[in-house]
């Protein structure tokens, strides 16, 4: 019953720590982790797969990773924006 919400805070655990590991803000906030997460969750375990520790359905390793993935996108992405401002 309780699982989304589970989802919700795994999610941005993954997002938090992605951002952590590269160094880099995840725009948006909390928002912008649980979004990272939760995104970075399907993006890592569609390339990857779905191996390793699991926490609320998501496989902890390649959701890490693909969360890396799309906040460095992101943060490309708002670094070229800003410059053209």
């Amino acid at each position: 019953m309780l699982g989304w919400l589970w989802s919700i805070i795994v999610g941005g655990l993954i997002g938090f720590v992605a951002g952590l590991i590269i160094n880099r803000d995840v725009p948006g906030g909390v928002i912008g982790n649980i979004i990272a997460g939760l995104v970075g969750a399907w993006i890592g375990q569609s390339l990857l797969g779905s191996w390793g520790p699991s926490l609320a359905g998501m496989a902890v390793v390649p959701s890490i990773l693909g969360a890396i993935i799309l906040v460095l996108i992101l943060s490309l992405i708002m670094n070229v924006r800003k410059r053209k401002d």
